[in-house]
Protein backbone atom coordinates (compact mmCIF):
# COMPACT_ATOMS: atom_id res chain seq x y z
CA UNK A 1 0.00 0.00 0.00
CA UNK A 2 1.22 3.62 -1.17
CA UNK A 3 1.16 6.20 1.78
CA UNK A 4 0.84 9.42 0.15
CA UNK A 5 1.72 12.71 2.04
CA UNK A 6 0.11 15.91 1.22
CA UNK A 7 2.31 18.41 1.56
CA UNK A 8 0.43 21.34 -0.12
CA UNK A 9 -0.43 22.18 -3.69
CA UNK A 10 1.71 22.26 -6.95
CA UNK A 11 1.88 25.86 -8.50
CA UNK A 12 -0.92 24.58 -10.50
CA UNK A 13 -3.06 24.17 -8.30
CA UNK A 14 -3.23 20.30 -7.61
CA UNK A 15 -2.59 18.01 -4.42
CA UNK A 16 1.76 18.36 -4.17
CA UNK A 17 1.91 14.49 -2.33
CA UNK A 18 4.98 12.96 -0.88
CA UNK A 19 5.63 9.13 -1.29
CA UNK A 20 6.38 8.21 2.11
CA UNK A 21 7.35 4.68 1.30
CA UNK A 22 9.52 5.93 -1.58
CA UNK A 23 10.85 8.47 1.09
CA UNK A 24 12.12 5.99 3.56
CA UNK A 25 14.26 4.31 0.71
CA UNK A 26 15.88 7.24 -1.24
CA UNK A 27 16.07 10.38 1.61
CA UNK A 28 15.04 14.11 1.79
CA UNK A 29 17.82 17.23 1.20
CA UNK A 30 15.91 20.63 2.47
CA UNK A 31 17.49 23.96 1.64
CA UNK A 32 16.37 27.32 1.85
CA UNK A 33 17.40 30.78 2.74
CA UNK A 34 16.47 31.98 6.14
CA UNK A 35 12.92 32.87 6.03
CA UNK A 36 11.98 30.72 3.01
CA UNK A 37 10.04 28.36 5.16
CA UNK A 38 12.01 25.67 5.66
CA UNK A 39 11.16 24.76 9.51
CA UNK A 40 7.48 24.68 8.30
CA UNK A 41 8.10 22.52 5.22
CA UNK A 42 9.77 19.69 8.04
CA UNK A 43 6.83 20.29 10.55
CA UNK A 44 4.31 19.51 8.01
CA UNK A 45 6.22 16.57 6.90
CA UNK A 46 6.49 15.35 10.31
CA UNK A 47 2.98 15.98 11.15
CA UNK A 48 1.74 14.35 8.57
CA UNK A 49 3.83 11.41 8.65
CA UNK A 50 3.60 10.95 12.06
CA UNK A 51 0.38 8.28 12.46
CA UNK A 52 2.78 6.33 9.95
CA UNK A 53 6.02 6.15 10.78
CA UNK A 54 8.20 6.73 14.05
CA UNK A 55 10.42 9.95 14.51
CA UNK A 56 13.68 11.32 15.79
CA UNK A 57 14.22 14.97 14.93
CA UNK A 58 18.00 16.83 15.67
CA UNK A 59 16.25 20.55 16.82
CA UNK A 60 19.34 22.68 17.56
CA UNK A 61 16.74 25.48 18.83
CA UNK A 62 14.07 23.83 20.45
CA UNK A 63 11.63 24.79 17.59
CA UNK A 64 10.25 21.15 17.15
CA UNK A 65 9.23 20.80 21.03
CA UNK A 66 5.82 21.96 20.80
CA UNK A 67 5.07 18.40 18.40
CA UNK A 68 5.11 16.74 21.59
CA UNK A 69 1.82 18.10 23.20
CA UNK A 70 -0.38 17.36 19.92
CA UNK A 71 1.34 13.95 18.07
CA UNK A 72 3.31 12.63 21.61
CA UNK A 73 6.79 12.92 20.77
CA UNK A 74 8.76 12.70 23.70
CA UNK A 75 11.11 15.81 24.21
CA UNK A 76 14.92 15.00 25.37
CA UNK A 77 16.50 17.80 27.08
CA UNK A 78 20.37 17.45 26.12
CA UNK A 79 21.68 19.49 28.38
CA UNK A 80 20.87 17.39 31.21
CA UNK A 81 22.08 14.07 29.91
CA UNK A 82 25.62 12.65 28.97
CA UNK A 83 26.43 11.54 25.82
CA UNK A 84 26.28 8.12 26.94
CA UNK A 85 22.98 8.68 28.16
CA UNK A 86 21.94 9.91 24.94
CA UNK A 87 23.30 6.85 22.94
CA UNK A 88 21.26 4.88 25.48
CA UNK A 89 18.18 6.89 24.74
CA UNK A 90 18.62 5.94 20.87
CA UNK A 91 18.89 2.89 21.36
CA UNK A 92 15.93 2.00 23.70
CA UNK A 93 13.91 4.56 21.28
CA UNK A 94 14.38 2.41 18.78
CA UNK A 95 13.34 -0.64 20.80
CA UNK A 96 10.22 0.67 21.98
CA UNK A 97 9.61 2.47 18.90
CA UNK A 98 8.91 6.39 20.89
CA UNK A 99 9.05 9.22 18.48
CA UNK A 100 11.59 11.66 20.15
CA UNK A 101 13.07 14.87 20.03
CA UNK A 102 16.59 16.06 20.51
CA UNK A 103 16.21 19.37 21.87
CA UNK A 104 19.58 20.83 21.70
CA UNK A 105 19.13 24.25 23.06
CA UNK A 106 21.13 25.94 25.22
CA UNK A 107 23.85 23.62 24.40
CA UNK A 108 27.29 25.72 22.90
CA UNK A 109 28.26 24.33 19.17
CA UNK A 110 30.81 21.55 20.72
CA UNK A 111 28.24 19.97 22.94
CA UNK A 112 25.28 19.93 20.65
CA UNK A 113 27.54 17.81 17.89
CA UNK A 114 28.82 15.86 20.97
CA UNK A 115 25.13 15.26 21.96
CA UNK A 116 23.92 14.74 18.40
CA UNK A 117 26.26 12.53 17.23
CA UNK A 118 25.78 10.49 20.90
CA UNK A 119 22.32 9.79 20.16
CA UNK A 120 22.72 9.37 16.50
CA UNK A 121 25.19 6.35 17.23
CA UNK A 122 22.20 4.99 19.21
CA UNK A 123 19.95 5.33 16.62
CA UNK A 124 22.37 3.48 13.93
CA UNK A 125 24.14 0.85 16.40
CA UNK A 126 20.63 -0.52 17.81
CA UNK A 127 20.50 -4.39 17.05
CA UNK A 128 19.29 -5.84 13.79
CA UNK A 129 15.90 -6.66 15.54
CA UNK A 130 14.84 -3.17 16.01
CA UNK A 131 16.15 -2.00 12.81
CA UNK A 132 12.29 -0.76 12.11
CA UNK A 133 11.68 2.31 9.94
CA UNK A 134 12.14 5.55 11.20
CA UNK A 135 12.73 9.33 9.63
CA UNK A 136 15.56 11.22 10.77
CA UNK A 137 15.32 15.04 10.88
CA UNK A 138 18.19 17.11 11.23
CA UNK A 139 17.36 20.76 11.07
CA UNK A 140 20.39 23.01 10.40
CA UNK A 141 22.40 19.91 8.93
CA UNK A 142 25.47 22.29 8.44
CA UNK A 143 25.87 22.59 11.77
CA UNK A 144 26.32 18.51 12.23
CA UNK A 145 27.88 18.08 9.38
CA UNK A 146 30.03 20.96 8.16
CA UNK A 147 32.20 21.18 4.59
CA UNK A 148 35.18 22.48 6.72
CA UNK A 149 36.71 23.08 9.73
CA UNK A 150 34.96 25.81 12.54
CA UNK A 151 34.95 27.10 15.89
CA UNK A 152 34.49 23.48 17.01
CA UNK A 153 37.59 20.98 18.54
CA UNK A 154 37.83 18.36 15.81
CA UNK A 155 37.00 15.77 17.25
CA UNK A 156 33.48 16.97 17.98
CA UNK A 157 33.49 17.96 14.28
CA UNK A 158 34.61 14.40 13.14
CA UNK A 159 32.02 12.86 15.49
CA UNK A 160 28.92 14.87 14.35
CA UNK A 161 30.58 14.83 10.91
CA UNK A 162 30.65 10.81 11.12
CA UNK A 163 27.15 10.13 12.60
CA UNK A 164 25.53 12.19 9.82
CA UNK A 165 27.41 10.30 7.06
CA UNK A 166 26.27 6.81 8.82
CA UNK A 167 22.94 8.31 8.65
CA UNK A 168 22.74 9.22 5.02
CA UNK A 169 25.46 6.73 3.61
CA UNK A 170 24.26 3.63 5.62
CA UNK A 171 21.33 4.09 7.50
CA UNK A 172 19.04 2.90 4.51
CA UNK A 173 19.93 -0.37 5.11
CA UNK A 174 19.02 -0.49 9.06
CA UNK A 175 15.78 1.25 8.28
CA UNK A 176 16.43 5.15 9.06
CA UNK A 177 15.35 7.78 6.31
CA UNK A 178 17.54 11.06 6.51
CA UNK A 179 15.64 13.87 6.51
CA UNK A 180 18.28 17.03 6.37
CA UNK A 181 17.64 20.70 6.27
CA UNK A 182 20.38 23.29 5.76
CA UNK A 183 20.14 27.33 5.15
CA UNK A 184 23.87 26.87 3.22
CA UNK A 185 24.08 24.39 0.67
CA UNK A 186 27.66 25.06 0.23
CA UNK A 187 28.30 25.01 4.05
CA UNK A 188 27.20 21.20 3.95
CA UNK A 189 29.71 18.54 3.88
CA UNK A 190 29.01 17.29 -0.13
CA UNK A 191 29.60 13.38 0.71
CA UNK A 192 26.26 13.83 3.22
CA UNK A 193 24.45 16.16 0.76
CA UNK A 194 24.96 13.70 -2.42
CA UNK A 195 23.42 10.83 -0.52
CA UNK A 196 19.58 12.02 -0.87
CA UNK A 197 17.54 11.81 -3.97
CA UNK A 198 14.86 13.93 -3.27
CA UNK A 199 15.15 17.55 -3.15
CA UNK A 200 13.36 20.41 -1.86
CA UNK A 201 14.65 23.50 -2.85
CA UNK A 202 13.22 27.07 -1.55
CA UNK A 203 14.38 30.70 -1.83
CA UNK A 204 18.36 31.25 -1.72
CA UNK A 205 20.45 34.52 -2.59
CA UNK A 206 24.12 33.53 -3.23
CA UNK A 207 25.42 32.58 -6.60
CA UNK A 208 27.09 29.50 -5.27
CA UNK A 209 24.26 27.86 -3.76
CA UNK A 210 21.85 29.00 -6.54
CA UNK A 211 24.47 27.03 -8.99
CA UNK A 212 24.45 23.69 -6.42
CA UNK A 213 20.80 24.16 -5.84
CA UNK A 214 20.49 23.96 -9.77
CA UNK A 215 22.88 20.81 -10.71
CA UNK A 216 21.19 19.15 -7.91
CA UNK A 217 18.04 19.39 -9.84
CA UNK A 218 19.01 18.97 -12.89
CA UNK A 219 18.27 22.50 -14.25
CA UNK A 220 20.55 24.99 -16.42
CA UNK A 221 22.75 27.07 -14.81
CA UNK A 222 20.35 30.43 -16.68
CA UNK A 223 17.74 28.36 -14.49
CA UNK A 224 19.01 29.31 -11.21
CA UNK A 225 18.21 32.97 -11.01
CA UNK A 226 14.66 31.20 -10.46
CA UNK A 227 15.47 30.31 -6.54
CA UNK A 228 15.60 34.66 -5.89
CA UNK A 229 11.93 34.98 -6.85
CA UNK A 230 10.28 32.02 -4.78
CA UNK A 231 7.92 33.52 -2.25
CA UNK A 232 8.27 32.46 1.95
CA UNK A 233 6.85 28.62 1.85
CA UNK A 234 7.44 27.77 -1.81
CA UNK A 235 9.91 25.00 -2.85
CA UNK A 236 10.64 23.70 -6.22
CA UNK A 237 11.13 19.75 -5.74
CA UNK A 238 12.70 16.97 -7.55
CA UNK A 239 13.11 13.08 -6.27
CA UNK A 240 11.45 9.76 -7.05
CA UNK A 241 9.38 10.16 -3.78
CA UNK A 242 7.89 13.75 -5.04
CA UNK A 243 8.22 14.09 -9.12
CA UNK A 244 10.20 13.11 -11.98
CA UNK A 245 10.20 16.49 -13.05
CA UNK A 246 11.03 19.78 -11.21
CA UNK A 247 7.52 20.81 -9.91
CA UNK A 248 6.95 23.91 -8.09
CA UNK A 249 4.68 23.67 -4.60
CA UNK A 250 3.70 25.46 -2.21
CA UNK A 251 3.57 24.16 1.25
CA UNK A 252 0.19 24.21 3.29
CA UNK A 253 -0.66 24.84 6.89
CA UNK A 254 0.61 22.91 10.33
CA UNK A 255 -1.69 22.02 12.96
CA UNK A 256 1.21 23.00 15.56
CA UNK A 257 3.43 25.53 15.92
CA UNK A 258 7.02 26.36 16.68
CA UNK A 259 7.98 27.55 20.56
CA UNK A 260 9.82 30.80 19.24
CA UNK A 261 7.39 32.70 16.54
CA UNK A 262 8.82 34.80 14.50
CA UNK A 263 8.85 39.04 16.15
CA UNK A 264 5.86 41.19 15.08
CA UNK A 265 6.73 44.83 14.95
CA UNK A 266 5.09 46.99 17.39
CA UNK A 267 5.07 50.21 18.72
CA UNK A 268 7.77 51.59 20.93
CA UNK A 269 6.68 52.34 24.40
CA UNK A 270 6.33 55.51 25.31
CA UNK A 271 8.97 56.98 28.34
CA UNK A 272 10.23 60.01 29.44
CA UNK A 273 14.09 60.39 28.73
CA UNK A 274 14.66 60.85 32.30
CA UNK A 275 13.06 57.55 33.05
CA UNK A 276 14.53 55.72 30.84
CA UNK A 277 18.09 57.00 31.69
CA UNK A 278 17.13 55.82 35.14
CA UNK A 279 16.14 52.85 34.51
CA UNK A 280 19.25 51.47 31.63
CA UNK A 281 22.18 53.33 33.50
CA UNK A 282 21.40 52.28 37.18
CA UNK A 283 23.93 51.28 38.95
CA UNK A 284 25.07 47.60 38.89
CA UNK A 285 23.62 45.37 41.63
CA UNK A 286 26.03 44.09 44.19
CA UNK A 287 28.16 40.65 42.51
CA UNK A 288 26.65 38.73 45.75
CA UNK A 289 22.73 39.20 44.14
CA UNK A 290 23.29 38.82 40.65
CA UNK A 291 21.91 35.00 39.74
CA UNK A 292 24.98 32.78 39.12
CA UNK A 293 24.74 30.27 36.43
CA UNK A 294 26.53 27.16 38.09
CA UNK A 295 29.10 25.91 35.93
CA UNK A 296 28.58 22.58 34.26
CA UNK A 297 30.30 19.43 35.59
CA UNK A 298 33.94 18.85 34.11
CA UNK A 299 34.04 15.45 31.74
CA UNK A 300 34.86 12.32 33.44
CA UNK A 301 38.56 11.70 32.35
CA UNK A 302 39.10 9.17 29.89
CA UNK A 303 41.09 6.07 30.67
CA UNK A 304 44.22 7.66 29.09
CA UNK A 305 44.51 10.59 31.26
CA UNK A 306 43.07 8.74 34.40
CA UNK A 307 46.33 6.76 33.44
CA UNK A 308 48.71 9.31 32.92
CA UNK A 309 47.62 11.71 36.44
CA UNK A 310 48.17 7.99 37.95
CA UNK A 311 52.20 8.32 38.12
CA UNK A 312 53.70 7.95 41.57
CA UNK A 313 54.99 11.27 43.09
CA UNK A 314 57.84 9.55 43.20
CA UNK A 315 58.87 9.59 39.76
CA UNK A 316 57.85 13.31 39.07
CA UNK A 317 60.20 13.86 42.30
CA UNK A 318 62.75 12.04 40.40
CA UNK A 319 62.11 14.34 37.45
CA UNK A 320 62.83 17.43 39.19
CA UNK A 321 66.06 16.20 40.73
CA UNK A 322 68.16 14.77 37.32
CA UNK A 323 69.85 17.25 35.06
CA UNK A 324 68.98 18.63 31.71
CA UNK A 325 69.77 16.23 29.34
CA UNK A 326 72.64 16.58 26.55
CA UNK A 327 71.98 17.54 22.98
CA UNK A 328 73.54 13.83 22.42
CA UNK A 329 71.11 12.21 24.79
CA UNK A 330 68.20 14.24 23.10
CA UNK A 331 69.21 12.76 20.20
CA UNK A 332 69.35 9.37 21.50
CA UNK A 333 65.85 9.35 22.92
CA UNK A 334 64.51 10.74 19.48
CA UNK A 335 65.87 8.40 17.22
CA UNK A 336 64.31 5.77 20.07
CA UNK A 337 61.15 6.86 19.58
CA UNK A 338 61.37 6.91 16.20
CA UNK A 339 62.15 3.53 15.96
CA UNK A 340 58.61 3.19 18.48
CA UNK A 341 56.71 4.81 16.10
CA UNK A 342 57.80 2.64 12.81
CA UNK A 343 57.75 -0.19 14.58
CA UNK A 344 53.29 0.25 15.57
CA UNK A 345 53.22 1.82 11.89
CA UNK A 346 54.89 -1.18 10.67
CA UNK A 347 51.61 -3.02 11.05
CA UNK A 348 49.33 -3.38 8.58
CA UNK A 349 46.01 -2.53 10.65
CA UNK A 350 47.72 0.72 12.27
CA UNK A 351 46.29 2.79 10.40
CA UNK A 352 42.57 1.71 10.79
CA UNK A 353 43.16 1.86 14.73
CA UNK A 354 42.02 4.40 17.01
CA UNK A 355 44.21 6.59 18.39
CA UNK A 356 43.72 6.12 21.83
CA UNK A 357 44.47 2.36 20.91
CA UNK A 358 47.59 3.10 19.16
CA UNK A 359 48.40 5.74 22.10
CA UNK A 360 48.56 2.82 24.77
CA UNK A 361 50.45 0.57 22.81
CA UNK A 362 53.05 3.27 22.25
CA UNK A 363 53.13 3.56 26.04
CA UNK A 364 53.82 -0.43 26.36
CA UNK A 365 56.54 -0.10 24.03
CA UNK A 366 57.81 3.12 25.78
CA UNK A 367 58.26 1.61 29.18
CA UNK A 368 59.85 -1.45 27.57
CA UNK A 369 62.04 0.71 26.04
CA UNK A 370 63.11 2.45 29.47
CA UNK A 371 61.36 5.71 28.50
CA UNK A 372 57.96 5.38 30.70
CA UNK A 373 58.42 8.27 32.92
CA UNK A 374 59.19 10.73 30.20
CA UNK A 375 56.43 9.18 27.36
CA UNK A 376 55.05 11.86 25.58
CA UNK A 377 51.51 13.26 25.84
CA UNK A 378 48.50 12.04 24.19
CA UNK A 379 48.75 15.47 22.46
CA UNK A 380 52.84 15.26 21.64
CA UNK A 381 51.99 11.59 20.77
CA UNK A 382 48.95 13.10 17.81
CA UNK A 383 51.88 15.31 16.09
CA UNK A 384 54.67 12.61 16.35
CA UNK A 385 51.98 10.34 14.74
CA UNK A 386 51.39 12.61 11.80
CA UNK A 387 55.04 13.17 11.18
CA UNK A 388 55.63 9.45 11.56
CA UNK A 389 53.15 9.04 8.88
CA UNK A 390 54.50 10.96 6.49
CA UNK A 391 57.67 9.57 6.53
CA UNK A 392 59.62 12.53 8.34
CA UNK A 393 62.25 11.57 11.01
CA UNK A 394 62.39 14.13 14.51
CA UNK A 395 65.78 15.62 12.69
CA UNK A 396 64.27 16.16 9.53
CA UNK A 397 61.16 17.79 11.34
CA UNK A 398 63.98 20.22 13.12
CA UNK A 399 64.95 21.63 9.61
CA UNK A 400 63.57 25.42 8.70
CA UNK A 401 61.97 23.94 5.61
CA UNK A 402 60.18 20.86 7.07
CA UNK A 403 59.03 23.72 9.74
CA UNK A 404 57.16 25.92 7.31
CA UNK A 405 55.87 22.68 5.88
CA UNK A 406 54.63 22.01 9.23
CA UNK A 407 53.09 25.63 9.57
CA UNK A 408 51.45 25.74 6.51
CA UNK A 409 49.55 22.01 7.06
CA UNK A 410 48.93 23.25 10.15
CA UNK A 411 45.79 25.25 8.21
CA UNK A 412 43.94 22.26 7.75
CA UNK A 413 42.01 19.94 9.86
CA UNK A 414 44.50 17.64 12.29
CA UNK A 415 43.84 14.45 10.50
CA UNK A 416 44.55 16.13 6.90
CA UNK A 417 48.13 17.06 8.11
CA UNK A 418 49.46 13.89 7.63
CA UNK A 419 48.89 13.55 3.97
CA UNK A 420 49.73 16.88 3.14
CA UNK A 421 53.10 16.09 4.70
CA UNK A 422 53.43 12.61 3.10
CA UNK A 423 53.13 14.35 -0.22
CA UNK A 424 55.35 17.27 0.65
CA UNK A 425 57.88 14.95 1.46
CA UNK A 426 57.57 12.96 -2.02
CA UNK A 427 57.73 16.42 -3.48
CA UNK A 428 60.76 17.35 -2.11
CA UNK A 429 62.28 14.65 -2.59
CA UNK A 430 61.36 13.80 -6.25
CA UNK A 431 59.60 10.44 -5.67
CA UNK A 432 56.29 10.04 -7.00
CA UNK A 433 53.33 10.49 -6.18
CA UNK A 434 51.28 8.97 -3.48
CA UNK A 435 48.56 6.46 -4.56
CA UNK A 436 44.86 6.45 -3.31
CA UNK A 437 45.54 3.16 -0.99
CA UNK A 438 48.35 4.89 0.23
CA UNK A 439 47.39 8.09 0.96
CA UNK A 440 43.74 6.26 2.21
CA UNK A 441 45.77 3.95 5.17
CA UNK A 442 47.85 7.21 6.06
CA UNK A 443 44.61 8.60 6.72
CA UNK A 444 42.87 5.88 8.41
CA UNK A 445 40.35 5.09 5.97
CA UNK A 446 39.25 1.71 3.35
CA UNK A 447 37.77 4.16 1.10
CA UNK A 448 39.43 5.23 -2.24
CA UNK A 449 36.94 7.85 -2.91
CA UNK A 450 37.79 9.45 0.47
CA UNK A 451 41.42 9.81 -0.35
CA UNK A 452 40.61 11.23 -3.81
CA UNK A 453 38.65 14.16 -1.50
CA UNK A 454 40.97 14.79 0.09
CA UNK A 455 43.10 15.60 -2.33
CA UNK A 456 40.03 17.94 -3.98
CA UNK A 457 39.85 19.72 -0.51
CA UNK A 458 43.44 20.63 -0.15
CA UNK A 459 43.37 21.67 -4.05
CA UNK A 460 40.19 23.82 -3.04
CA UNK A 461 42.00 25.65 0.13
CA UNK A 462 45.19 26.97 -2.38
CA UNK A 463 47.24 24.24 -1.19
CA UNK A 464 47.96 22.07 -3.83
CA UNK A 465 47.55 21.79 -7.38
CA UNK A 466 46.92 17.87 -8.98
CA UNK A 467 47.56 17.67 -12.37
CA UNK A 468 47.51 14.10 -14.69
CA UNK A 469 50.22 13.55 -17.73
CA UNK A 470 49.21 11.53 -20.43
CA UNK A 471 49.22 8.60 -19.16
CA UNK A 472 47.15 8.86 -16.20
CA UNK A 473 49.62 9.52 -14.04
CA UNK A 474 49.48 12.18 -11.20
CA UNK A 475 51.53 15.21 -10.02
CA UNK A 476 51.00 17.28 -7.46
CA UNK A 477 52.38 20.30 -7.22
CA UNK A 478 52.56 22.27 -3.58
CA UNK A 479 51.58 26.09 -4.23
CA UNK A 480 54.05 28.51 -3.29
CA UNK A 481 57.14 25.81 -2.40
CA UNK A 482 56.92 25.13 -5.85
CA UNK A 483 57.46 21.25 -5.10
CA UNK A 484 56.17 18.71 -7.33
CA UNK A 485 56.25 15.16 -7.14
CA UNK A 486 56.93 12.58 -9.91
CA UNK A 487 54.30 11.09 -11.77
CA UNK A 488 52.75 8.33 -9.48
CA UNK A 489 49.82 6.36 -10.48
CA UNK A 490 47.01 6.53 -8.55
CA UNK A 491 46.08 2.90 -7.72
CA UNK A 492 49.47 1.97 -6.85
CA UNK A 493 50.04 0.79 -3.26
CA UNK A 494 53.28 2.04 -2.51
CA UNK A 495 53.99 4.75 -5.12
CA UNK A 496 56.59 6.54 -2.62
CA UNK A 497 57.87 3.49 -1.75
CA UNK A 498 61.71 3.34 -1.49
Amino acid sequence: MTIAIEMGQTTAGGPATLDLEELLATRLLVQGNSGSGKSHLLRRLLEQSAPWVQQAIIDPEGDFVTLAERFGHLVIDAEAHTEQGLQLAGERARIHRVSTVLNLEGLDAENQLRRAAAFLGGLFEVARDHWYPMLVVVDEAQLFAPAIAGEVSDEARKLSLGAMTNLMCRGRKRGLAGVIATQRLAKLAKNVAAEASNFLMGRTFLDIDMARAADLLGMERRQAEAFRDLERGHFMALGPALSRRPLGLRIGATETQPRNSTPRLMPLPGAAPEDVRAVILAAPPPEAARPQRRPPPPPAPDLLSQLMAAKPATVENRAEAVDEPSPEELAARRERLDRILSAILADPEAGFRAIGVLYQDFLVRCRIEGLGSGAPDLAAFRRMLTRARAGISAEMAEDEVWQDVSARAATLPEDMQGIFMMIARAAKEGLPCPGDPEIARAYGTRSLGRARRLLTYMEEQGLIVCQMDGAGRRIVTLVELAWATAPGDPNAEEASAG
